[in-house]
């Protein structure tokens, strides 16, 4: 697909959009080098183009990373009262989990994988006591082309 930078017809985003992707979004996709290995995940906003947030790398796995990137999404989007902001993420896996409340790794618990456990804890304790609203969409990267929040790593 060639899309415009931005194409002519858009004029709520700096990025290279397709017409089914709303603007007022955030993207978010984590990285792993080796599955486990460093993970690290981010959110790039929609609209700007810009970085809304980065975190890692730590020893985990790329699911875990997606996981957690979608709850920091919505727990930033609460924390700012942005509660229409839709999040997009190219993983099935992740945005179940998030539904279920409940990130199903079955990662190794050991001194190396503690401190993101306790993140993941964290984040299932925010997800099982807010009511989010935001629209969590799958990313069509077959249509679409790479999530814009990817680390281009492939």
């Amino acid at each position: 697909m060639n899309i415009q930078n931005p194409p002519d017809y858009r004029h709520d985003t700096v990025l290279p959009l397709p017409p089914a992707v709303t603007a007022d979004a955030w993207a978010v996709d984590a990285a792993c080098s080796g599955n486990p290995g460093p993970m690290e995940y981010q959110a790039i906003d929609l609209a700007t183009g810009q970085q809304v947030f980065h975190f890692g790398p730590v020893h985990g796995t790329n699911n875990i990373g997606e996981f957690l990137a979608i709850v920091h999404a919505l727990a930033l989007c609460w924390q700012q009262g942005l509660h229409t902001k839709t999040i997009y993420s190219d993983s099935v896996n992740a945005m179940l989990w998030v539904r279920k409340r409940q990130c199903k790794t079955k990662l190794e618990r050991t001194p190396q994988t503690a401190q993101l456990y306790a993140i993941i804890a964290r984040a299932e304790r925010w997800l099982q006591t807010h009511d989010y609203r935001n629209p969590i969409v799958k990313w069509q990267t077959q249509q679409w082309g790479e999530v814009p929040a990817d680390f281009g790593r492939k």
